[in-house]
């Protein structure tokens, strides 16, 4: 279904795949909607091309290859580890460029090392691009959805805002917009005097009661909405996340963490100093991104020319730990990026936890940064 022509350098990268033990794998380009609009966040559902199939089922063309790719290692059954590599087109509105594109990249199932398995990751997608650019300075900047979340957690927020702030991970405008809510919290209105009296007294069981014979009263089935349990839940997790308010400085610490942009030989240090000076008790996440770091000094890449910036992240909500990409230095568009991908397959029905990282390579930014007349 090749629509737009492969890049020159295709071949070159498929050898370098097969160089890294790869095994090539192939997907459907018409993919199931349902897992890239309930799984791959906000920004990716906004830029799918949806069908449908003769029978009404929701459609799409493929807008990424690391869902399909997931999908097929649980239909084949294959165990892990597995590595695969792949190329093809994927089909996603874009500001830029072609909406049809080739895209590229490698996905690391079930390896158990997880340091290990992420410092490969950022060091295949480096020495691929440094071969098919020769001569080329590269910029890696890489963050931690998983420090994020530890910083979060050990300040005792509800398990409703900690989701709120660890969604947005990567959007500073969607962050800052929620540090304000949390500076000055809102009041809930709408809920009538008895509903707001029982809420605030915590008598759950009348509250149900009192639901129930409302939706009784005007009609409403339980068949055809939710529950009055369910809905005396929600009512409750609304009210905590209106009230819960956190000091000035407990948003200062937020914000200090997310400002932490300094280079990857550094970035322990920083680390420490900001959780020593702030009290927060992230031992765990530390201690894996020190491995991380350990890794990739093993792996032979430069810790002094990669970047760590502590508000970093990428559009896909799957991401759980390390987000990366990689571009020529002085130049905003992204070659590769990718990230570690730990609940993905858990969440596509695998029985087990299986860990997950990978990267995808953007062919055509890779070729138009090619110096004129290479490759051609």
């Amino acid at each position: 279904m090749a629509l737009i022509n492969l890049p020159a350098f295709s071949n070159d990268l498929l050898s370098l795949f097969e160089k890294l033990k790869t095994e090539r794998v192939d997907t459907p380009v018409i993919q199931p909607a349902e897992p890239f609009l309930d799984i791959a966040g906000e920004d990716l559902r906004r830029r799918i091309f949806m069908t449908e199939s003769e029978t009404g089922a929701s459609l799409c063309l493929r807008p990424e290859f690391t869902i399909p790719v997931c999908l097929r290692h649980l239909e084949t059954a294959t165990g892990t580890p597995k590595r695969y590599a792949y190329l093809g087109e994927v089909f996603r509105q874009r500001r830029e460029g072609s909406n049809e594109f080739y895209q590229a990249g490698i996905e690391d199932l079930g390896e158990g090392d997880i340091a290990s398995a992420d410092a490969r990751a950022i060091a295949d997608a480096d020495r691929i691009l440094k071969a098919l650019l020769p001569g080329s300075s590269l910029a890696v900047v890489i963050g931690d959805q998983a420090v994020f979340e530890a910083v979060v957690q050990a300040l005792g927020l509800p398990g409703g805002w900690q989701k709120r702030l660890v969604q947005a991970f990567g959007d500073m405008q969607q962050l800052d917009g929620l540090l304000k809510k949390l500076a000055q919290p809102e009041t809930v209105g709408g809920l009538g005097a008895d509903v707001a009296a029982m809420l605030a007294a915590g008598n759950d069981e009348e509250l149900v009661a009192h639901i129930d014979r409302t939706m009784q009263e005007t009609g409403y089935s339980t068949n055809a909405s939710r529950a009055p349990a369910d809905i005396a839940r929600r009512l409750k997790e609304k009210l905590s996340l209106a009230e819960t308010h956190l000091s000035d400085q407990q948003i200062g610490i937020l914000k200090t963490f997310l400002r932490l942009d300094v280079s990857l030989a550094e970035a322990s240090t920083a680390l420490s100093q900001f959780a020593a000076a702030t009290g927060l008790k992230i031992d765990a996440a530390l201690n894996h991104f020190d491995r991380r770091i350990a890794a990739l000094a093993n792996a032979g890449m430069d810790l002094g020319a990669i970047r760590y910036k502590a508000a970093f992240g990428r559009p896909l909500d799957y991401y759980t730990g390390l987000v990366f990409e990689i571009s020529v230095a002085g130049s905003d568009a992204v070659l590769a990026g990718g990230g570690r991908f730990d609940r993905l397959l858990t969440l596509l029905g695998a029985k087990d936890r299986i860990p997950a990282v990978g990267f995808s390579l953007w062919l055509d930014r890779i070729e138009a940064a090619k110096p004129s007349g290479a490759g051609q």
